[in-house]
């Protein structure tokens, strides 16, 4: 199992897991999905040492995108699962969320649609690379420079990975992706902004076609299965909670990493 080979770990902090029954969870292999991380490595560390405990040893561990911004090792994040994906693009699905894609929106327009990363959160991961970001940055004309110094900060190939990042992934009933799905479209025709920034109706509205939507980017206070949906961002940067779900035939157990 992947994550044994990174981990690094102190097994001291954790919670129980739980577990949640139902004929409804119908993936056709077991795998993890992993959900919003922004920056905590200390905690995606802690958890492969969960998912090494509970592995049953060929899972495959999708990550559900929003690795970067608001904590403070964005850097160390984007490295190991850029590491990790290379080694084993057969077992680690890493998909775009939108803090990556405004990541890029960033680099590609500075000064105009891709400034607003540096109001949500991208000053964090500017300063994981060691780039000092004026207070003015917004206003001055800065963020120029900033894209330049955070494209020439970008190990070889990083970039090109991010910018390849798929939206969705799925497996059985099982669709993971970033944010959400419209409940009003079938899996397979759902628009790329949905699956990065959400629908209204997500929330609102569940599914009725037997699939399951396994999402982040909307803080819960527990990860849940509610509705047609597993939601598993406990925003990490600000609860000291990381949590991943191990998904299997009629099963879905809930694993969390704690600062």
């Amino acid at each position: 199992m992947l994550p044994r080979i990174l981990s690094q770990l102190d097994p001291r902090r954790r919670s129980a897991p739980a577990n949640v029954t139902s004929a409804r969870i119908r993936p056709e292999e077991a795998f993890f999905a992993i959900g919003d991380i922004h920056g905590c490595a200390t905690h995606l560390n802690q958890l492969f040492g969960l998912l090494d405990e509970v592995a049953h040893g060929n899972e495959i561990c999708v990550f559900l995108g929003d690795y970067i911004d608001r904590g403070p090792q964005s850097r160390e994040v984007l490295l190991q699962l850029y590491e990790l994906s290379q080694s084993r693009p057969d077992r680690v699905i890493c998909l775009m969320g939108n803090h990556e894609r405004m990541l890029l929106n960033f680099i590609d327009d500075p000064a105009g649609t891709g400034l607003g990363w540096l109001r949500n959160g991208g000053v964090a991961t500017l300063t994981s690379f060691g780039i000092e970001v004026p207070e003015d940055a917004i206003h001055s004309g800065a963020s120029v420079d900033l894209a330049r110094q955070l494209e020439d900060a970008l190990p070889k190939g990083l970039q090109e990975w991010l910018r390849v990042l798929p939206k969705h992934w799925s497996t059985g009933n099982m669709h993971c992706v970033h944010a959400a799905m419209s409940p009003n479209r079938p899996p397979e025709d759902q628009r790329g902004a949905v699956l990065l920034w959400g629908h209204p109706d997500f929330f609102s509205k569940p599914r009725t076609d037997g699939n399951i939507v396994v999402h982040g980017h909307t803080v819960v206070r527990r990860a849940n299965l509610s509705g047609g949906r597993i939601a598993l961002d406990t925003g990490a940067y600000l609860t000291g909670r990381l949590t991943a779900a191990h998904l299997m035939p009629g099963e879905c157990r809930f694993l969390e990493a704690r600062s």
